[in-house]
């Protein structure tokens, strides 16, 4: 009886664990960039953007645009990971590891920059919020944005207190002889809440600035963002460890005084301070993934190309 021979059925050398990880994990950035991208534009079409670009003064400090940019990166960067190790097309797999590269290099060169450019990047921050301020009114994007800024996270108001809302027209003291309400005050955002308050009091900041203003009768946050920012990171860092997102601010109040004396920009510069060692061990743990996902990427592309020349 003659022999038989036998063939063993090689199996694919691409690991599917490898490939349907990479898959599972871009594909929720790729969602998740698509919904930042879309609630970027429709912020856009909401401002009607589109068709009066010349409204765009300060594009870098529009937080639609940053909400685009973003947005489009992260889709971008899902896609190629997503597509690239379903399909398992190595020039996909090859530019999802080059951005992956490109991106914790972007991180670094940034982090080392803000070290070495220490004050002037807080003096950028400062001027951006000040621009925020003069163009309040004009940009409901950095109204919500301020008024989230002084009302939620920091409790403060202004950059360094309320006098700087004597930048904007509206809320400047001359502009009561043109018969806004709002002249010597400031907006809502900068007034403190009270446990009693069912619903929110769009006038509390009415004449708050005035010479005549009783100070027992002070209700606002004098404390500016920049000083707030710097206590909120000393005073909330377990949190900021435990939760990267959302606003975390628990602030002990001062039962001898009514309104707070720092800014906001002062107060994150701070925070960052005193929290320095948790940015630092972010910052490591998001250039780990970062090295992570580019090795996956890698060995996935060499299993690729391994079962290509197999196969020829």
């Amino acid at each position: 009886m003659p022999g038989i021979r036998k063939y063993r059925r090689d199996t694919t050398e691409v690991s599917c664990c490898l490939k349907y990880v990479i898959f599972g994990v871009n594909i929720l950035f790729w969602f998740l960039g698509l919904i930042i991208l879309a609630v970027g534009v429709w912020a856009w079409t909401e401002k009607d953007t589109f068709n009066n670009l010349s409204r765009l003064t300060n594009i870098a400090l529009d937080p639609a645009f940053i909400l685009i940019c973003v947005g489009t990166i992260t889709f971008i960067i899902g896609f190629t990971g997503c597509v690239g190790a379903l399909r398992e097309n190595t020039c996909l797999l090859a530019c999802y590891a080059v951005f992956l590269a490109l991106l914790l290099l972007a991180e670094m060169t940034a982090g080392i920059l803000f070290f070495v450019f220490k004050d002037w990047i807080k003096q950028q921050a400062t001027s951006g919020f000040q621009t925020f301020i003069t163009h309040y009114r004009e940009d409901p994007d950095q109204q919500n944005l301020i008024d989230w800024i002084q009302e939620d996270w920091l409790q403060c108001c202004g950059v360094e207190g309320p006098k700087d809302w004597d930048r904007n027209a509206y809320f400047n003291c001359s502009s009561g002889a043109v018969g806004s309400r709002e002249a010597c005050g400031v907006p809502f955002s900068c007034c403190r809440t009270k446990p009693s308050d069912i619903i929110r009091n769009k006038q509390c900041g009415y004449d708050v600035r005035k010479p005549t203003y009783q100070p027992s009768d002070r209700v606002i946050h004098e404390r500016g963002c920049l000083v707030a920012a710097e206590d909120w990171t000393d005073k909330h860092f377990p949190l900021y460890a435990l939760i990267v997102l959302g606003p975390m601010v628990f602030k002990s109040l001062d039962i001898a005084k009514i309104i707070h004396d720092k800014g906001c920009l002062e107060a994150a510069e701070e925070w960052f301070d005193h929290n320095l060692l948790i940015v630092a061990t972010s910052a490591v743990c998001a250039a780990f993934a970062h090295i992570l996902g580019i090795c996956f990427a890698q060995n996935l592309r060499a299993d690729i190309f391994a079962q290509k020349a197999k196969w020829h």
